[in-house]
């Protein structure tokens, strides 16, 4: 079953051609899961394996090419005919002698198409040093060039379809995060907590069920709350000490991330408080100045601005475009809101916008997940900022 209409992903198709028409490209192959997924629906715990889209500009509808046993998944969850859902033998899969990239070098060769330009995503978690390697030996007269981001961009601006799924995905977000304040508590592992978390994320709510994110609950504790992107442990939670939360909410594999920082115990350390007035003052002055026509280092400044009031900086960016994608990124890697980015806000451009501050012995997040509108900026969940008491 499609989650868009066949139109859509049609005009996701044409608006790709037309920017490899521009990079002089007649045929691309994606390995990145979330352009395959973008451009034919296909959805499935496959990625483990070799699978390719391959687009090119003189077809009507692009090519999946993956593992036998999946090409049924492909029949269910792709909008694409029959003969466009291609399966290499199993004795292909983890071989040291042999490797499905051969696979559809051979398919390209069997179309005439190995004497055409080129694209490979050479820089995506999915394609490796060996997937290159087969390519160059078995197409030696093929100059591959770089198409790593050319369906990231095409992707960056949302349908109002793909929008209502980030609104169902803050909605989950908002029930998950409530999920890990219920259950933080002295003497409550910190695993029983997070598995309350996922229970969340995966019911959703009455009306749409969850996905599973693409990145896993981060929810740090105590002096670790000076670190982002670790996880948790089995030790229990005590008094008096700080919880960062980092998840999401996932809605047919489209993100709303969302950050808060708790406290438990009364009151907490002035520091503390000091630091997430000032972090929440900054995040409610940056999101007020997103508008269409600004860049994104225009909305950084802001930020910036306001820190170095109070002395302070923060090297790392502030925020970046998100949407669809599958582990370990919920990220599309084009657009920060960072100096030097100079990208120009378009409705529909969908960031999650993180202002986290990792001192040397703790920290304080708060992050909202937003789209640019035809005047200023709608987040997606509705959940208070601040610091968190438990």
């Amino acid at each position: 079953m499609n989650v868009f209409s066949t139109k859509e992903y049609q005009q996701r198709l044409l608006k790709t051609k037309s920017s490899m028409e521009k990079q002089g490209l007649e045929i691309i192959i994606l390995a990145d899961p979330a352009n395959m997924n973008y451009l034919t629906g296909y959805d499935g715990w496959s990625f483990y394996t070799p699978q390719v889209v391959v687009v090119a500009l003189d077809e009507k509808e692009p090519f999946w090419i993956g593992r036998g046993m999946d090409t049924n998944g492909a029949k269910h969850t792709c909008w694409l005919s029959r003969e466009h859902i291609i399966g290499y033998p199993d004795n292909l899969v983890q071989t040291a002698n042999n490797h499905p990239m051969r696979f559809v070098a051979d398919f390209l060769k069997d179309r005439c198409w190995a004497n055409r330009s080129i694209g490979l995503e050479k820089d995506v978690y999915y394609f490796n040093a060996r997937w290159l390697e087969e390519f160059q030996q078995a197409l030696p007269h093929v100059d591959f060039l770089d198409c790593s981001l050319l369906v990231s961009w095409v992707r960056s601006i949302k349908s109002e379809s793909e929008i209502t799924y980030m609104m169902q995905a803050g909605k989950i977000a908002e029930r998950a995060m409530q999920a890990a304040l219920d259950n933080i508590a002295p003497g409550i592992r910190e695993c029983d907590a997070v598995a309350e978390v996922y229970r969340a994320q995966i019911r959703g709510t009455e009306s749409f069920g969850g996905d599973y994110p693409a990145i896993v609950p981060m929810m740090p504790t105590g002096e670790k709350t000076s670190a982002p992107h670790l996880t948790w442990t089995d030790e229990p939670y005590q008094n008096e000490q700080a919880v960062n939360l980092e998840l999401s909410g996932c809605r047919h594999r489209y993100h709303s991330p969302l950050a808060r920082t708790a406290y438990i115990g009364s009151p907490p350390p002035q520091k503390l408080q000091d630091l997430a007035n000032n972090v929440v003052e900054g995040l409610n002055l940056t999101l007020d100045a997103v508008r269409p026509g600004i860049t994104c280092e225009d909305v950084e400044r802001v930020w910036r601005t306001h820190m170095a009031k109070l002395g302070m900086e923060k090297e790392s960016r502030i925020g970046y475009s998100t949407g669809l994608n599958y582990p370990p990124d919920w990220g599309e890697h084009t657009m920060s809101l960072r100096q030097g980015d100079r990208t120009v806000l378009q409705p529909n451009m969908t960031f999650h916008m993180i202002l986290g501050m990792w001192l040397d012995d703790g920290g304080f997040e708060c992050s909202e997940t937003f789209r640019v509108t035809e005047s200023g900026c709608q987040t997606f969940a509705d959940f208070p900022r601040g610091l968190l008491q438990v």
